[in-house]
């Protein structure tokens, strides 16, 4: 099998006929002004050293030189062979809260826009790691599947907000649970899942959930937004939430809540603060789990054979450099240029 990498360089080919035709045209204005001043027989002796074979010569090698730089160029591909690809890495799914309180103004701009922002920087120091979202306020949802599409991660990231999930509320025990069942059947691969959220959990046993998780080889990780003694939350209009007493609702961080999930789950809990959200020293932890065989494929590829052209390009051009367009005293004796009659 052939073919070439990038067909459109073999478009420059039709510069050989250009500069063919140029070549050939001012060979003749040449000949045509030598013979202004007289017969060529008579002037012919007068330049001994002029060889017009050698002008021919050098043209051909440079020709030669230019048609094998472009078919260089252009990437010739010969044969192909079998190439094995084996990724190793971690399956990472991030649970992120989408509830009400994730507007909490405690962590500027708010815990939920900073869970984002620290979120995108952790996709950008990902290589071959496998990555899911899953969002969830008082039900989880599949926000994108576990990926290496690090560009769909942050496509998908940036569409998130809290009106994505209908049921307000705090389910982490239900979001542990989808992230288990997200998890691809890979048994060799390790993985984890990040919790981030302000722990306000009433409506499932969050712990249970990830005992369950550990028991499926899962670790559990979490960051704690907010702050333990509590902040209004913003309505979007100039005020805050009230309760249907007429108090202003206060969210408050359940630390202790976290604190459980991360020691069923075997991972680390993090409190997130103005200056550090703390998933760079998760992610930390994270790297230093075995990695797994994530993905293993053979496939046909095919062997590059642009060096050899590109060689012979060059020792052409050294060569059409080497050979002088006048004769030389030392091989006229032997002919190797000898003129035509």
């Amino acid at each position: 099998m052939f073919r070439f990498a990038h067909t459109w360089v073999l478009y420059l080919l039709v510069l050989i006929p250009v500069l063919i035709l140029f070549f050939t045209l001012m060979q003749r204005e040449k000949r045509k002004a030598m013979e202004r001043f007289g017969d060529m027989n008579l002037i012919a002796p007068l330049m001994p050293m002029r060889s017009s074979n050698r002008e021919v010569f050098k043209f051909i090698v440079l020709l030669l030189v230019i048609l094998f730089t472009i078919i260089g160029a252009a990437g010739p591909q010969f044969g192909s062979k079998l190439k094995q690809v084996q990724k190793e890495g971690i399956e990472i799914e991030i649970l992120l809260d989408v509830s009400n309180s994730m507007l909490a103004e405690d962590i500027t701009p708010n815990r939920l826009e900073r869970s984002k922002m620290a979120i995108s920087r952790m996709v950008d120091k990902l290589s071959n790691d496998k990555v899911g979202l899953i969002v969830f306020a008082g039900e989880a949802y599949v926000q994108l599947p576990i990926t290496t599409d690090y560009s769909a991660t942050k496509l998908f990231l940036s569409n998130i907000d809290t009106d994505i999930v209908p049921v307000q509320g705090t389910a982490i025990g239900k979001a542990i649970d989808l992230a288990v069942k997200s998890f691809s059947d890979n048994e060799s691969s390790s993985k984890a899942i990040i919790v981030i959220t302000d722990g306000e959990n009433h409506q499932d046993d969050a712990v249970a959930a990830a005992k369950r998780a550990r028991e499926r080889g899962v670790n559990i990780f979490a960051i704690g937004m907010g702050q333990e003694q509590g902040v209004p939350i913003p309505d979007g209009k100039g005020g805050y939430r009230k309760d249907g007493n007429g108090q202003t609702v206060v969210s408050k961080l359940d630390e202790a809540m976290l604190k459980e999930i991360v020691a069923a789950g075997e991972g680390v809990y993090i409190r997130a603060t103005n200056t550090d959200i703390g998933l760079d020293a998760i992610l930390g932890k994270i790297s230093q789990m075995e990695k797994g065989v994530l993905e293993e494929r053979i496939y046909t590829d095919y062997d590059d054979k642009f060096p050899y052209f590109l060689w012979v390009a060059l020792a052409l051009a050294i060569f059409e450099l080497m050979v002088l367009e006048r004769k030389n005293r030392y091989l006229m004796k032997i002919n190797l240029f000898k003129e035509k009659k």
